[in-house]
């Protein structure tokens, strides 16, 4: 047998399953807004205004439950 179809047959002896899972990330994100005070950007980003300016760090994964 000749050393490709040994990495052929192992590679067939190794075959992998796809497992979905329901993941709970948390994240911080920085977001921006266009504001005159503080207290007005709060209120707007409050109320879903503004955007994401950079998308940051993962804090948390915990994994809720997982199918095979």
């Amino acid at each position: 047998m000749i050393r490709e179809d040994a990495m052929a047959l192992a590679a067939q002896k190794k075959r992998l399953k796809t497992s979905h899972a329901t993941m709970q990330v948390t994240r911080i994100e920085e977001w921006c807004v266009d504001a005159e005070t503080a207290d007005e950007a709060t209120a707007l980003l409050a109320a879903g205004q503004g955007h994401r300016c950079r998308l940051g760090d993962c804090l948390n994964v915990e994994l809720d439950s997982l199918t095979e």
